[in-house]
């Protein structure tokens, strides 16, 4: 929540700046060189988790004619391959963001995005993966189209300022609530939706690292220590290792409820590994038409477009707000820019065969590191460049030692809701809505979705409708249609 400081000095001139600080706006940012290589750094290993995620979800789930994504039968040997095209994608497009934008977000394979394409497209009958990703290819051309029209910038601007706090405080809840669940510190209860760790209590040695990491990254915070959250997440890897090499832990299984949630902190036998890029082009843009029919395929590219729409104008608004980077109105500088790169990120994610790639909230933690400009991006995405070939270090980090920073990034984003009036119910309780469903959801999109509802039906409620901007009324009516998704497709038998 901290903004560029004050200078009492006169600004140095332009030509008295390295070529970096001019193209990046360095100063002019109250940032430096240093501090975007620690901020570029700190998203990598808080959103590197999707290198190993990724493949897990989509890696076991066979597609209408029996075959898995990256070829074998099945039984892990595909994992590498989808990871790697996922660090490749991953580091291409944050790399491009930071270049085209000059905004500190980093871009991957969207958490959510990859389960529908997996269980609800790819699973479809005669469906190939490649018609599957082929369709997130035409998702993402289509909210280009969008973008480089005006139209999405458009629907941006005409959300009220209230609603796009409120979006920035959900999401701070929301990624809280994520290094929760990534730590294993909130689990599925017994007899309860969640509960505290396992059974009731914290017990195992991987929940010790998260307590010990998200204490000592909320000391560092506090005490304001330049790089503490890349410091919190270094020194938590290592207590890990040693953890691992003393106790054997072991991976979270059904046997093993007190191992490691995802990665298994063990010293690799070798640095470098060879990625295998094969994945990358193997999409069919048409080739679902044939097998499903034009109502599904417009059905399941609206339900992926809707989500890839809104999930960005959140990030974006609550990454900005976290680094003092918004006007008056709310609005991140580059906005459209901002959109068109996440825009052709959810066709490449499609084309390298990994899923639609989208700006990650995970970056917040870069920007509560000191990460003010797209320098911080290109970090990230070198970072993921490199981890195809240093893969066996990255799969090091354990989510317990990663997790912390998400919860006190989510802390600094939720302070934000004194801006919000709490005594006009009008807008207040479309906030509150916006805010809440985000975590209980699970999901961006529907907490957007419940704000925009919400606050229209109050202001015609009040009397107020004149001031509902058009571009509410329609993003409205298609979050309607959003929500009615499955009884829609079940009265068209799809």
């Amino acid at each position: 929540m901290s903004s560029p400081t004050t200078e009492t000095a006169p600004p140095p001139s332009a030509g008295s700046l390295n070529p970096l600080d001019r193209f990046f706006h360095l100063t002019e940012r109250g940032s430096t060189i240093g501090t975007e290589i620690r901020g570029g750094l700190t998203t990598f290993f808080t959103m590197s988790y999707i290198i190993v995620l990724n493949p897990l979800i989509l890696g076991f789930v066979p597609d209408g004619t029996g075959a898995f994504l990256g070829g074998g039968p099945g039984d892990g040997s595909n994992l590498a391959t989808i990871a790697a095209a996922t660090a490749l994608a991953a580091g291409v497009l944050s790399i491009l963001m930071g270049l085209v934008a000059n905004f500190p977000i980093a871009l991957a394979a969207g958490l959510g995005l990859n389960a529908v394409v997996a269980y609800s497209i790819a699973s479809l009958t005669d469906m190939t993966w490649a018609d599957a990703m082929g369709l997130v290819v035409l998702e993402g051309l289509i909210i280009l189209v969008l973008v480089l029209t005006g139209f999405r910038i458009a629907v941006f601007k005409a959300v009220p300022r209230a609603i796009k706090t409120a979006i920035s405080v959900g999401i701070g809840l929301f990624i809280a609530f994520i290094g929760f669940v990534d730590a294993g510190f909130v689990r599925p209860g017994a007899g309860t939706v969640v509960e505290l760790g396992i059974g009731g209590s914290l017990a195992g040695w991987p929940l010790l690292v998260f307590v010990v990491g998200l204490l000592a990254t909320i000391v560092l915070v506090t005490r304001k220590v330049r790089g503490g959250l890349l410091i919190a997440i270094a020194a938590g890897t290592v207590l890990a290792v040693i953890i691992e090499a003393i106790a054997e832990v072991g991976a979270k299984s059904a046997d093993n409820a007190k191992g490691w949630m995802l990665n298994d902190p063990t010293i690799p036998d070798s640095v470098v590994d060879t990625p295998d890029l094969s994945l990358v082009g193997q999409f069919s843009l048409f080739g679902s038409i044939g097998k499903i029919g034009v109502v599904a395929v417009v059905l399941l590219v609206f339900s992926l477009l809707i989500a890839d729409f809104f999930d960005t104008m959140g990030t974006m608004v609550a990454i900005g707000d976290e680094a003092g980077l918004l006007d008056a109105e709310g609005n991140p500088p580059r906005s459209q820019q901002i959109l068109i790169v996440d825009s052709i990120a959810a066709a490449a994610g499609g084309a390298a065969g990994i899923s639609s790639n989208t700006s990650y909230i995970e970056s917040a933690s870069g920007v509560g590191d000191g990460a003010r400009t797209g320098l911080a991006s290109v970090v990230t995405g070198i970072a993921f460049l490199l981890s195809m070939f240093l893969a066996p270090i990255v799969n090091m980090v354990p989510s317990e030692a990663a997790a912390p920073v998400l919860v006190v990034v989510g802390f600094l984003m939720v302070i934000q809701v004194t801006h919000i009036d709490w005594r006009d119910y009008s807008i207040a309780i479309p906030a509150f809505l916006a805010m809440i469903v985000m975590p209980f959801t699970y999901s961006i999109t529907a907490g957007i979705g419940a704000g925009f509802i919400a606050y229209v039906v109050l202001r015609v409620a009040t009397g107020r409708a004149k001031e509902i901007h058009w571009l509410m009324w329609v993003s409205s009516a298609l979050f309607l249609v959003y929500f009615a998704l499955g009884p829609i497709k079940v009265a068209l038998g799809i």
